[in-house]
């Protein structure tokens, strides 16, 4: 497989009329495949489509990735720890799906502005376009009406591509995810994609799958329908069963 570094590996730029991407398949195991374009909704849309997403920093062209391997989880293989069994059996936090998807972005990015974070105001106002399209949606943590923490992402058809998490509190954003896929496990869902590998994600039982087996996976789970719209009426609650 080819690299990035090679000499001869050619990185195109995108048509600025036309959201068509160059098969990731073929990228290089880095993922980086693609530069230029727009975030126009239609063009991140048709990108996730194929296993592709956007990620850069702010002043650098658009960048669009599909990395090998890719990180998943499973809805069903979420793990849960004693030590978060307890802080999920105290029950002093309230879910909420799509209740406030704006603050949510900004929250995600706000904690990571130090970091020179690649959640950029061009890139938040993109998805909160897609999010009033019906397609990306947050997840939501509160204590005593106060939000604490929680992530956002795309969904298509039976996927959901997560995006970025936050924490203002110990242990929000896992609680985020182990209600989103509570629910997803319930609908069917086949993957949380998780893009890239962390160690805090892959302890959650996150695995990494190569990059073909993702793609294929990816092209079943757009065969069946999905949950276009709001999901605010989505609930939650931990069951200890």
């Amino acid at each position: 497989m080819s690299s990035i570094f090679d000499e001869d590996y050619f990185i195109p730029p995108l048509n600025k009329f036309s959201f068509t991407f160059p098969n990731p398949r073929e990228a290089s195991d880095e993922g980086l495949l693609a530069y230029g374009g727009g975030l126009e909704p239609n063009r991140i849309l048709n990108a996730y489509r194929h296993g592709i997403f956007p990620w850069f920093n702010e002043n650098d062209p658009i960048l669009w990735w599909s990395p090998n391997p890719r990180l998943l989880l499973y809805p069903k293989d979420f793990k849960v720890k004693k030590s978060f069994k307890k802080v999920l059996r105290k029950r002093d936090f309230l879910v909420k799906f799509d209740n406030n998807f704006e603050h949510t972005i900004q929250m995600c990015g706000k904690i990571r502005e130090e970091e020179g974070t690649w959640l950029i105001k061009d890139m938040q106002e993109a998805y909160t376009q897609l999010h009033n399209m019906g397609f990306a949606h947050s997840v939501e943590v509160y204590r005593d009406g106060e939000f604490i923490g929680g992530l956002y992402g795309i969904a298509m058809g039976k996927a959901f591509f997560g995006e970025s998490m936050v924490s203002l509190a110990p242990n929000a954003s896992k609680i985020a995810l182990k209600a989103l896929s509570d629910v997803l496990k319930a609908k069917n869902y086949k993957f949380i994609d998780c893009q890239v590998p962390t160690p805090h994600l892959q302890s959650l039982g996150a695995e990494l799958i190569d990059r073909d087996i993702f793609l294929d996976e990816l092209e079943l789970a757009l065969e069946d329908g999905g949950d276009i719209g709001s999901w605010k009426d989505f609930k939650w609650e931990y069951n200890d069963g």
